[in-house]
């Protein structure tokens, strides 16, 4: 009877240990859909108005203060040269929009995005990629890098 009680204990203290340490698979603060609907928001909309309209103060809600941009030609800038950028330079894009063809949403509230930015200048169009990382802090995503590649005349 001893031996028997001993591995009842033993089987319910490893039941317990294994359903404390178990991650759960769903958080209950976590909503995938709504998450990706920011991050596209973000991406589509936010990202590129801050460029359009040079809105330093949108592009820092959007900036994390240690991003990173990595351009097309390897070069490598942060957000201060970035915020500097766009208070000096007006964009003058006919049309611009960015299609999405990755967006991925991790639990750890990190998510990659990247795909494809077409640009219309007087009727020439351009495409560039570009892939970008984004961590949430304080319920806010943030852009920590960016890397853009492949820039191209059609």
């Amino acid at each position: 009877m001893c031996i028997y009680k001993i591995k009842l204990i033993f089987l319910l203290l490893i039941s317990v240990i294994f359903a404390c340490s178990k991650k759960s698979e769903s958080k209950t603060d976590f909503d995938l859909e709504h998450e990706k609907k920011t991050l596209r928001h973000i991406k589509e909309v936010l990202w590129p108005k801050s460029y359009s309209t040079n809105d330093t103060a949108l592009l820092n809600t959007i900036l994390h203060d240690d991003f990173q941009l990595v351009d097309g030609s390897g070069e490598i800038t942060d957000k201060k040269f970035e915020m500097n950028w766009i208070k000096e330079n007006k964009i003058k894009h006919d049309s611009f929009w960015y299609e999405i063809k990755r967006l991925d949403v991790y639990h750890d509230n990190t998510a990659i995005i990247s795909g494809t930015g077409h640009i219309i200048n007087n009727g020439k169009k351009a495409i560039y990629q570009s892939s970008n990382i984004l961590i949430k802090q304080d319920s806010l995503w943030k852009a920590i890098s960016s890397h853009v590649s492949g820039y191209k005349e059609m």
